[in-house]
């Protein structure tokens, strides 16, 4: 029978011996051919897993804005809206004749963490008033309507979209407001 001593003596001989062994060249494992494996180049990351080609550069010229236009809609915002109409035009339980505009109301309330918030919904042709300021993109089958109250506050007003997922959705740039809030969905003037 062996001793305590001896058992942790050889222990000890045999930790150190794996330990001189787990840094020298002769312990390391064996590497495959590059041939079997080629280094793999990590791909570039974009805003959605079914990305697989980076943005296309927006095209400015991508449609024909009406010269007066009281909100400035850029090509990535219209592009959606195109596309939200044709989900609209294209959706069996739809009523709506797909000549028929899609209509995009926009305004100001009293509210959100500067004082004033964005209001932007879709409304009918029924529903444009007298007093409303109407955006026409005839091409695009788009109608940008802003009541009476809201035009001192929207005139010049940029409407972006992203599609990132973090904060991605329509943006608002409003050369009217002193201050406005990180979330970008409330000004102050």
């Amino acid at each position: 029978m062996r001793s305590i001593s001896a058992v942790a003596s050889s222990a000890l001989a045999a930790a150190s011996l794996l330990s001189a062994n787990a840094f020298s060249p002769a312990a390391t494992v064996p590497q495959r051919p590059n041939s079997v494996h080629p280094p793999r180049i990590p791909a570039p990351l974009y805003s959605s897993p079914a990305d697989t080609q980076p943005p296309p550069p927006t095209d400015e010229a991508a449609y024909d804005p009406p010269e007066d236009a009281i909100i400035q809609i850029k090509p990535p915002a219209m592009a959606r809206l195109v596309e939200l109409k044709q989900k609209r035009d294209d959706d069996p339980k739809s009523s709506v004749d797909p000549s028929t505009p899609l209509v995009l109301r926009m305004g100001v309330r009293n509210g959100g963490c500067s004082g004033l918030s964005y209001v932007m919904d879709f409304s009918t042709e029924d529903e444009i008033e007298e007093e409303d300021e109407v955006d026409t993109y005839e091409e695009e089958g788009i109608r940008c309507v802003v009541d009476a109250k809201s035009l001192l506050y929207l005139y010049g007003l940029e409407l972006d979209y992203s599609d990132d997922l973090i904060g991605g959705g329509f943006k608002f740039f409003n050369p009217n407001a002193e201050e406005s809030c990180g979330c970008g969905s409330s000004f102050g003037v």
